[in-house]
């Protein structure tokens, strides 16, 4: 069991580099074509984090795996909300924003009672089954969550592009070296596609592999290992973050992470297959709007817009008792 759980890893470890590897292939490109800083970061970036599930999704759709997709969704929104944010709060107080406050954390709580609802027939769908029709619809939803951003700030979009465009007369030379640099980034694309698939398929495969030799069910390995595997980028981010005093930033893309996750990964799976919500998912599911209230809640109790250590704390127990429960 010990060699198939590190095969998970290392397929998990070349779906971040690979996604790694594609968001700047994909930046680079896109900077050569004079594309603001501010869009790459809004559209490219935003989506290039998320890489890693939405791999695991579509291999998994293909393979019938659904528990897989499931809780690989609601266990990395778990992970993030719960336990990434608290372990950022306990090593330092975090201020929240008024953008993270006022729209983020509502969309986010929005965004899991829609799946709640989804999943127990509310909204007119076959009960403890999110269909076709309700992907496509968390699809949309989820183009409207990136270029929401992309509107709000399309005046300053705008006028970067004028001034990155006159600012950058290029060269002979430096037209020659800008048409290498593209080749390179194309093939630093291609090589990360071709990871973020080979370990795909590694996860899921030897998921797959546990689930049958082992009796460990695809749910819980998908709210265990593979959701903290996949949900490990932000972790290191975030921690960083927290040490150099941007924690307020790494927030702010905690949270809409979480919502890309809840709209892009169940929304692709739903669309490609019908995912089938156990009881257990759904528990899940309302563990995951409670804990959104709670983070919603404490941007409003003392000290007042502020993640204090003693919040953070009741965060991480809070995982820690949802872990426990899983495996007793």
């Amino acid at each position: 069991m010990l060699f198939n759980i590190l095969a998970i890893f290392v397929g998990l470890a070349l779906l971040v580099i690979g996604a790694d590897i594609l968001v700047k292939g994909a930046s680079n490109i896109a900077k050569k074509f004079h594309i603001p800083e501010i869009l790459i970061g809004l559209t490219i970036v935003a989506i290039g984090t998320s890489m890693p599930e939405l791999i695991i999704t579509v291999t998994s759709a293909q393979k019938g795996s659904i528990d897989l997709i499931v809780g690989n969704s609601i266990g990395s929104d778990l992970c993030n909300l719960l336990f990434i944010l608290g372990m950022m709060a306990i090593i330092r107080p975090i201020p929240i924003q008024k953008e993270t406050k006022k729209i983020h954390i509502p969309i986010a709580f929005l965004s899991t009672v829609i799946i709640y609802a989804m999943s127990v027939g509310i909204l007119g769908g076959k009960e403890n089954v999110i269909h076709s029709l309700d992907g496509i619809v968390l699809i949309i939803l989820f183009i409207a969550y990136v270029l929401y951003p992309v509107f709000l700030d399309r005046k300053k979009i705008v006028e970067e592009y004028k001034k990155e465009k006159q600012s950058r007369q290029e060269t002979p030379e430096e037209r020659k070296r800008g048409k290498r640099k593209v080749i390179l980034s194309i093939l630093f694309m291609i090589g990360g596609i071709i990871l973020l698939k080979v370990g795909g398929d590694m996860v899921v495969d030897y998921v797959t592999v546990i689930a049958r030799e082992y009796g460990v069910s695809e749910r819980v390995i998908g709210l265990t290992i593979v959701a903290i595997g996949t949900a490990l980028p932000e972790m290191v981010t975030s921690l960083i973050a927290v040490i150099t005093g941007d924690a307020d930033i790494a927030v702010g893309n905690l949270i809409g992470s979480s919502v890309l996750n809840s709209f892009l990964i169940l929304g692709i799976g739903a669309a490609i297959t019908p995912l089938t919500i156990s009881a257990e998912f759904t528990e899940n599911l309302l563990l995951l709007i409670f804990s959104t209230t709670l983070l919603w809640l404490f941007c409003y109790l003392p000290k007042k817009d502020t993640l204090t250590r003693p919040k953070g704390l009741i965060l991480v127990l809070i995982f820690a008792i949802y872990m426990v429960k899983l495996f007793v």
